[in-house]
């Protein structure tokens, strides 16, 4: 057994460049792992400018100075947040609280449709069960309720830290754009000088995650749009708050789509009841979920991300059971970084005696 584990070993580890890798991404996650929430503005801002710097690129192909790109595409974001702001927000706010408000009603409508089901459903549902199910729904009401309560509280004490984010974010992303080359050159000096395979999966995953970040702000706003057309068209209360959260679906691939369902049909059901105007905006809710995961996702994403639907959904669950939403937002660019390692591996240890078949 310890000539075994010697022999993967010397097989996995005996190169430097392995051993330098490994201990680059152990350093990575112990760091991410333990001071994760300290980081968030940094990990913040390390996605915004990911996501601009393509915009910034694209402005120096025709010859423009790279500050003057920065300066350029800097402030055309911050003036597209100062409309969110003033606009967007507060109608997401006004129309959470109409929801919130409808809450209660929603759930005396919903506990009446329970209370006949023994009657029309005998052979199925028992007045027992409807009992237990309406218990279990309270007390989950009762949970959300206190949850909510005990987040608009901390929320109080949090707006001073919201506010400072606000000031170091936007500057932290201004200066990852402005000297993105100085900070790439200084990390690179503690870097030893054999680093081919650190270089070649930096090169992998930089471009993979660079443009997966893009493409999925752009899905975002495609699939949040495209919603809200459908939802205004046919009426549908809350449509501007719905498909928020529809375009923040996205975020989850599969899963987010199928739990997004959920709310849109309760809304539409209890706004209309089981009609003709519910059957056709839930097809063409769904018509716009197809055109989503099988048009949009693969014209955006094509030969970007290599990855196997099991291997996204798995990276989904565990990096979110680990890190929450941060955790989901950066599961498949975490993903995506150990399938680079995995490939890269095998490449150089084929080069290596060991691993060479006679």
């Amino acid at each position: 057994m310890i000539k075994v584990l010697s022999d993967w070993y010397n097989r996995h580890f005996s190169n430097p460049q392995v051993a330098i890798l490994a201990f680059l991404l152990l350093v990575g996650f112990v760091v991410i792992i333990y001071a994760g929430k300290t980081l968030t503005p940094i990990l913040a801002a390390v996605v915004i400018a990911y996501i601009l710097d393509g915009a910034v690129e694209w402005l120096q192909r025709y010859k423009l100075p790279r500050i003057a790109a920065v300066a350029l595409v800097f402030g055309a974001t911050l003036l597209v947040l100062l409309v969110a702001l003033l606009f967007m927000i507060p109608l997401l706010v006004k129309q959470t609280t109409q929801f919130i408000i409808a809450v209660p009603q929603m759930l005396t409508v919903g506990q009446n449709v329970v209370m006949l089901l023994p009657e029309n459903y005998p052979n199925l549902v028992s007045q027992n069960m409807v009992e237990e199910i309406l218990s279990t729904i309270r007390t989950q009401v009762s949970s959300y309720s206190q949850q909510v309560l005990s987040f608009s509280i901390a929320s109080v004490f949090d707006v001073v830290a919201v506010l400072v984010y606000m000031v170091v974010v936007p500057l932290l992303v201004f200066f990852f754009l402005k000297d993105k080359y100085l900070i790439q050159a200084w990390f690179t000096r503690f870097l030893p000088y054999e680093r081919a395979l650190v270089k070649q999966v930096w090169v992998d995953v930089n471009i993979k995650i660079a443009g997966y970040m893009r493409g999925k702000l752009v899905e975002i706003l495609v699939t949040w749009l495209s919603t809200f057309i459908v939802f205004l068209w046919f009426g549908l209360q809350y449509a501007f708050l719905l498909s928020f959260v529809v375009g923040l679906s996205a975020l989850i691939p599969y899963v987010g789509a199928a739990i997004v369902t959920v709310p849109v049909a309760l809304v539409a059901y209890f706004q209309w009841g089981f009609n003709s105007e519910f059957v056709w905006l839930m097809i063409w809710f769904l018509v716009v979920q197809i055109l989503d995961s099988n048009l949009l996702v693969p014209l955006l994403f094509s030969e970007m991300v290599n990855l196997h639907p099991v291997a996204i959904i798995c990276a989904v669950l565990v990096f979110g059971a680990l890190w929450g939403f941060w955790g989901v937002f950066f599961a498949i660019p975490l993903a995506t970084l150990i399938h680079a390692v995995l490939n890269a591996w095998p490449s150089l240890n084929r080069t290596m005696p060991e691993a060479r078949v006679v």
